[in-house]
C-alpha cells in the first residue's frame, strides 16, 4: 500500500518552503529584518524613492562593488529612515538616524558615513535606536544575498 499524501499538503508545504527561501534578510543585534536587495547601479540609485511606507521588521540592504566612504541622501524619499554603514567585515561604521525625508529633489543633504563602507542598511527611522546599535556592532547576512569583500 502506497502512503497517500493530499496535493492541499503537498502545495502548502511547497509555498513554505518557497517563502522562506525567497525573502531575503540580515541581522542586526539579534533583530531580524526582511530586506530588499539593491546590488546594482541602478537599484541603488532608486533605492527606497517614492515609498509612502516601509513595514515594521523590513529594510533595504545597499550592496556595493568596493569599500569606500559613501553618501546616501533622501531625494524623493517620502518616510524618515535610519542609515546604517557597515564595512566589508560587516562591522557597523556609522549611523545616520532619523533622517527626514526630502523633495528638494537635487538639493536634498548627504549623510555620508564616517569611514569606508560597502554595505548600507536603511530602516524605519528610530530602529537603530530601539536596538541600541553602536559602531563595531556586525551585521549578518542571511543566504542568497550576494556578500562582498571578507567573509
Amino acid at each position: 500500500m502506497r502512503p497517500t499524501v493530499s496535493i492541499s499538503a503537498l502545495l502548502l508545504t511547497t509555498a513554505l518552503a518557497g517563502c522562506a527561501s525567497s525573502q531575503p534578510w540580515v541581522e542586526l543585534k539579534g533583530q531580524r529584518y526582511t530586506v530588499e536587495v539593491a546590488d546594482t547601479h541602478e537599484e541603488r540609485a532608486r533605492g527606497l524613492m517614492f515609498r509612502d511606507r516601509l513595514d515594521r521588521g523590513t529594510g533595504m540592504l545597499f550592496v556595493h562593488d568596493v569599500e569606500q566612504p559613501l553618501a546616501y541622501w533622501m531625494k524623493n524619499t517620502r518616510i524618515p529612515l535610519d542609515i546604517l554603514y557597515f564595512d566589508q567585515n560587516r562591522k557597523l561604521v556609522s549611523v545616520s538616524r532619523g533622517v527626514p525625508p526630502c523633495s528638494l529633489g537635487d538639493r536634498c543633504p548627504n549623510y555620508p558615513s564616517r569611514g569606508a563602507a560597502l554595505y548600507v542598511l536603511e530602516l524605519n527611522a528610530g530602529a537603530a535606536s530601539e536596538i541600541d546599535v553602536r559602531p563595531g556592532d556586525e551585521l549578518r547576512i542571511g543566504p542568497g544575498i550576494a556578500e562582498r569583500g571578507a567573509p
